[in-house]
Parts: structure tokens; sequence; C-alpha cells
């Protein structure tokens, strides 16, 4: 394929791009004191929108099919959609014909899955978040170092299933509190904790406190594990949630951290709290005797979700939108290099600059355009 040929090629509208740094959404004054608070940041972060826009330019560079391996990122419209463009969802990769190409999503993958495609010659793209990486490359160190690691995350989801396979006979998965008595070590000297990046902030760090009365010596990770959008987003909504009488999070259920947002938002003083897919599952029964409704997003969920959602809520009333806003992100991530490689063999030079995030003084995040807390 030609320069010229994957760009008439492109669809109309793409998934990617747009939604990580969403423009500001319209608002007029309300006769009634009707207001809608918009968390910012909300929706995709730049893990998400890199696995998308992998799917996106495989499909536009090679054609349909493309195999995925698991939902590339946990949002049922993206699926959907990219489903509909010819994208083929698969559970494991012995559903994918030898000799084709697969993407891994963005929840990585073990060693053992990259050795399966391998024995299947598949032509593999790997759109694992560079924070799961980074998860995983801190637990090959510490079964390097011989160190037993407490994993905390969600049995059974992708990513953590991922990160255990990295080091499976050094690696025990606790689910929550109620699993901290039946952690058995080797030795409780050389006990390391990491996590699945997803995960409520608080939630995780009570955990820890548990664990590390277990095991006083028990070790931090080298770095946060819990990814800057999941922080970022939580800290939106617990500034926001104390002025709402609902919050409504828009995220899928299978999505960690949108149900995490949903139970930040309660935990923060949220009159009340639910999750929706898509304004569709509105309820109006929720939003009687409301004055201030607040809404936020998951890091798996595209910007015009939240905006259906916010054009259902101005039907009835609620035509203020007030942004909420607590830090302003500015991180991407380049494409799977592999990809990228393709893409400039035919000319094209996919726009996206690679900005890191670095940490700055006080426990503040530093984003190139703004601050956020990172909570301990």
């Amino acid at each position: 394929m030609t320069n010229s040929e994957f760009s008439s090629n492109k669809g109309p509208t793409t998934l990617a791009g747009a939604s990580a740094f969403p423009q500001a959404i319209p608002s007029e004054p309300s006769s009634d004191g009707k207001r809608i608070l918009v968390a910012a940041p909300r929706g995709y972060c730049a893990g998400v929108d890199r696995a998308v826009d992998a799917v996106e330019k495989a499909l536009e560079l090679y054609g349909a099919p493309v195999y995925v391996r698991k939902e590339i990122v946990h949002n049922k419209f993206v699926v959907e959609t990219l489903t509909k463009r010819g994208a083929i969802f698969v559970e494991e990769t012995d559903e994918v014909p030898e000799g084709e190409r697969v993407v891994f999503s963005a929840h990585g993958v073990s060693p053992a899955v990259h050795q399966e495609a391998a024995n299947r010659q598949l032509q593999t793209i790997d759109a694992t978040c560079p924070l799961v990486t980074k998860v995983h490359k801190q637990a090959v160190r510490f079964a390097d170092n011989d160190f037993d690691m407490l994993l905390i995350g969600h049995d059974g989801h992708e990513e953590v299933e991922g990160t255990q396979g990295h080091a499976p006979d050094r690696i025990q998965i606790v689910n929550g509190p109620e699993d901290v008595d039946k952690v058995e070590v080797r030795d409780p000297d050389r006990v390391a904790w990491i996590s699945q990046t997803t995960l409520s902030v608080d939630e995780t760090m009570e955990v820890v406190h548990l664990l590390r009365e277990r095991f006083p010596n028990l070790v931090d990770p080298p770095s946060d594990n819990i990814c800057y959008a999941t922080q970022n987003r939580q800290v939106a909504v617990k500034k926001m949630a104390p002025l709402s009488d609902v919050v409504i999070t828009v995220g899928s259920a299978n999505s960690s951290n949108s149900v995490r947002l949903m139970e930040v938002a309660l935990d923060a003083g949220a009159g009340a709290s639910y999750r929706v897919d898509n304004a569709d599952e509105l309820q109006p029964e929720w939003f009687e005797g409301a004055t201030t409704i607040g809404v936020t997003s998951g890091a798996s969920v595209p910007e015009i979700l939240v905006r259906d959602v916010v054009d259902a809520l101005k039907v009835h009333g609620y035509t203020e939108v007030v942004p909420v806003t607590t830090v302003e992100e500015n991180v991407q991530f380049t494409l799977p290099k592999n990809l990228r490689a393709d893409l400039k063999e035919i000319g094209v030079e996919p726009d996206r600059p690679r900005r890191e995030r670095v940490a700055g003084g006080n426990g503040q995040v530093s984003n190139a355009r703004g601050t956020g807390n990172i909570i301990k």
C-alpha cells in the first residue's frame, strides 16, 4: 500500500486521537440551577489511545481481517466498532489461522503467549500499555533477585494473568484484604508487592498496609504501579463527588477502572453513583430531585459516549456544563515498533510524538501541561 492509498483509505472518523484530549463541552445557563459537572481528566488514557490506534492503523495498512487477542480495551462500543471495520476478536492465539496477523491487547500478555504466537508463525503487534510493560519488568527483576511477589489485583483479569506469567513460580495474587492472611512465602524478609495498574489507589494502599503488618520488610515497587490516568481520574472524581447529587460513570462492566470510579464517587460523598455503557442506559428516576449531576468516564471510554450522556441530560434541563479540572494531561505513547516501521516504509509518519511523564517534587506528577497529586 502506498502513502496516498493509506490516506484515502481512512474512514471518516477514528476512535483514537481526539478522545485522549477532549475539547470543552458547550454550556448554556440554566434557569433553575440544574448543572452538569464534568470531570477532567476523563476517558482515554495514553495506553488505550495507542492500542486502539494500533488496531485502526493495522486495518488501514494491512486490510481486514486483523485478529486481536482478547478485547483490545475493555469497552463494548470500541470492540463493536472495530469489529465492524474488520477486526476479529479471539480469546486465544490458537484461534488465529497460522501465519496471520494478531494484535495483543493493551492489558499485556505472558511470555507463554508470545511463544505460542511464534510457534504458529503469527505476525504480532504488541499493543501492551507501556505502563503495564513496566510492571512486567519489575516482576522479572524481583524474580531474578529471588523475591516472592504479592500481586494485588483481580484474579482472572487479563492484565493480572499477563503479569503473573512473567514469573509464575514467584507471584501470588492478592485480590483484596480478605486474601492477606492466606499468603504464604518462603522468606518473610524477601517479599515485594506489585499491582494491577487500574485499581483504586485507596484500595491498593489498604491492602499494602495490611501486608506490611504481616511482612514488615515488604519491598515496594521502584515506581508507582497504579497508572497516572487511573490516579488522575480518581482524584478528579473525589473533587467532583461531594458537589454532586448523582455521579454517572461512563464505562463497561468489565472495565476495572470504570467500576472503581463509580465506587470512588460514592465513597467521596456523591448522593448516588451509577455506571452506564452509554446514554441509553440512563434511568430518569436516578435524577429525580437532583440539581447537580457529575459525569466522568473510565480510561477505555471514547469521548463520544460522554457527549451522548451530556446531551441526554441536557434534554432534561441540565444545560449548564462546568468542568472540574484537577490536572491537564499531555501524555502520548508511540505506536508498536514493527507497526511504526511498516508505516514509515510506505512514507507515513505517525503523528504520535512521545512525551515522557516524569515525577516532580513533593509527590507531584508532571505531564508537561499540569500537575496532579499521587495518593500514597
